[in-house]
């Protein structure tokens, strides 16, 4: 394809935190070698005449300006005519995230989606850990009261989260059972993830960064004083850290899995050696921070092992 197009379908870029963002890292280190970069929301999506269409525009990333972003022109592009196309918005995994990768679907068979589409829908970022739980904290995924209040019973302290939650949002920690707090959490996100709260938290958890079915290395969150949430988002400081036997076996064989699962680029976090259950293939982040930390620029491993 003479084009060279790498299409990104993402959040606004005004909406971007360039020193950190690793879509910005990914399309920079791509546009170094030549390829124009076409940008789209996905409320942008359209299928027109069999063809899947988006209106968006032409971009160029600068990390030496103060504007990290220039807008070249503005078109509406045949997606199946670029030769990749990355899936890079945040969540909220809902209808409109779902029905982009319907759309997506069309086209799959013309072009590289990353992650894949189908994927993407299928593998439920928390709910897919369900089958590593020997490798987690006690979990259950319900929203039946009942079992909610004998877990409570068992494990004194416990993390409640939704189950297509995204960034540390809506995460509480309860030390006693808060019948109200639950009814109503229960009632805006139907079915919760309960978790046994481990205090080794306020030490750091561990994000993994998977690439094409191979462990490419990890960074540490630190929450910030007083906080349990390891999200850099909610103020954690990352380090650099390494991983251990354990968390390299347990994330060498989830990358396996998801390789087989068409997911190519995916973020597994511990805590305590330990799964959290945050399988992360929408949009994973961190690979900015762990550049700046280490100087391992993984963007390059990410184009790489793309074209092998």
């Amino acid at each position: 394809m003479i084009n060279k197009i790498v299409a990104i379908q993402g959040n606004h870029p005004s909406k971007l935190k360039p020193i950190s963002d690793t879509t910005v890292f990914l399309a920079n280190e791509i546009q170094n070698k030549k390829y124009r970069i076409f940008y789209y929301e996905p409320k942008d999506l359209s299928i027109v005449n069999s063809n899947v269409i988006a209106s968006g525009f032409f971009i160029k990333f600068n990390y030496k300006q103060d504007k990290f972003f220039q807008i070249i022109k503005k078109v509406k592009l045949n997606l199946a005519k670029t030769n990749f196309i990355l899936i890079r918005q945040d969540p909220p995994f809902n209808l409109e995230y779902i029905s982009a990768t319907y759309i997506l679907d069309t086209i799959k068979h013309k072009v590289k989606i990353l992650n894949n589409p189908t994927s993407i829908r299928n593998v439920s970022e928390k709910l897919y850990s369900a089958k590593y739980q020997k490798y987690m904290p006690k979990t259950i995924f319900t929203q039946n009261i009942t079992e909610i209040k004998k877990f409570f019973k068992k494990h004194k302290r416990v993390i409640i989260k939704p189950i297509h939650g995204y960034s540390g949002n809506d995460i509480h920690l309860l030390k006693k059972f808060n019948l109200r707090l639950i009814g109503k959490f229960i009632e805006k996100h139907n079915h919760i993830v309960c978790q046994k709260y481990l205090p080794k938290i306020s030490k750091g958890d561990k994000r993994v960064f998977l690439i094409n079915g191979k462990v490419c290395g990890a960074i540490s969150r630190v929450p910030k004083k007083g906080s349990f949430l390891s999200n850099m988002s909610k103020g954690a400081k990352p380090i650099n850290i390494k991983l251990t036997r354990k968390e390299n076996r347990i994330s060498k064989m989830i990358a396996k899995d998801l390789k087989k699962e068409n997911i190519f680029f995916a973020g597994v976090d511990f805590i305590d050696q330990k799964l959290n259950g945050d399988i992360n293939v929408t949009s994973p982040t961190g690979l900015k921070t762990l550049y700046d930390l280490s100087g391992i620029n993984h963007a390059k491993t990410f184009w790489k092992e793309l074209k092998a």
